[in-house]
């Protein structure tokens, strides 16, 4: 017989045997799992994947990616793409599907072991096409995982920018970081924004947390400060640190901005622009304290 037929017809005859085994070799690694999937969990998806396996192959369809198993890699993306979210290992994924194997093979030479020719095209067949569902399991979890690293860094990217209102009119915009293509374009959507909510005159770009200052983020700055002006506010830079001076200065870069030293020169600036000043509060009886 062909391997797939030696295949179909072992996993439609002894379908509990290879489900008990299988599913006893998945339950030693929960424990292991840190309680991510109940074995309750992995037994549904036990039978629903044994189920799809033995309507794939009962079409005839020899390929894993044929439209006969087109149910059973759904199922497998499911999974997949849940065990991503879930926090599962690439390892723990991939186990799932290739540690089939070891049942089937068993069920093989049970059935089949006094034929040489039939226990090894089944294995054969076995083998490809649990490899391949094995793989395409692997493809559906890493493109989740990566997904989810992507989502991830953009929701850190944009609690990284928070727009801070120091004062009717003035808005402060402390980065902590690198300041690269990406965050810019996060930075800049976040401030343009603060000064239309707030009808802005003045934003205040902190770097106080920006470990280094070359010619790449000077342009990212740049084209913020030319962003706020288009908005009709001003923009001033703080938190200049001495090292970072003596680096643009040796670069030869020019923020053609007002920049000062720290975030409080910065705000007094701000201040003074648009009519305003903090005095000392004298207390009652007119003696300093």
């Amino acid at each position: 017989m062909l391997g797939a037929e030696v295949l179909s017809k072992t996993v439609a005859e002894d379908g509990d045997g290879i489900r008990d085994a299988w599913l006893a070799s998945l339950k030693q690694t929960v424990s292991s799992q840190g309680g991510r999937i109940r074995e309750a969990e992995i037994a549904t998806q036990v039978g629903i994947v044994l189920t799809q396996l033995r309507e794939g192959l009962e079409t005839g369809d020899h390929d894993a990616d044929g439209a006969g198993f087109a149910p059973l890699r759904e199922t497998l993306a499911d999974i997949s793409r849940s065990r991503a979210l879930q926090g599962f290992t690439p390892t723990d994924t991939a186990n799932f599907v290739f540690s089939l194997k070891e049942p089937i093979f068993e069920a093989l030479r049970r059935f089949h072991g006094s034929d040489a020719s039939d226990l090894t095209a089944g294995v054969w067949a076995a083998g490809r096409l649990l490899d391949r569902l094995g793989l395409h399991t692997m493809e559906t979890f890493l493109a989740s995982r990566e997904a989810v690293i992507g989502r991830q860094g953009q929701e850190i990217a944009e609690l990284s920018t928070p727009v801070v209102r120091l004062w009717d009119g003035i808005l402060a915009l402390p980065l902590i970081g690198t300041l690269d293509s990406a965050r810019t374009g996060v930075v800049m959507e976040n401030l343009l924004q603060a000064i239309v909510d707030e009808e802005a005159e003045i934003a205040i770009i902190d770097i106080t947390g920006v470990p280094t200052v070359d010619t790449l983020v000077a342009q990212h700055l740049l084209k913020t400060v030319a962003a706020t002006r288009l908005m009709g506010a001003d923009c001033i830079i703080s938190g200049i640190r001495p090292q970072i001076a003596q680096t643009m200065v040796h670069l030869g870069l020019e923020l053609n901005v007002v920049s000062k030293a720290n975030l409080a020169d910065a705000f007094a600036v701000a201040l003074k622009r648009t009519g305003r000043k903090v005095v000392r509060q004298q207390p009652p009886g007119g003696e300093r304290r």
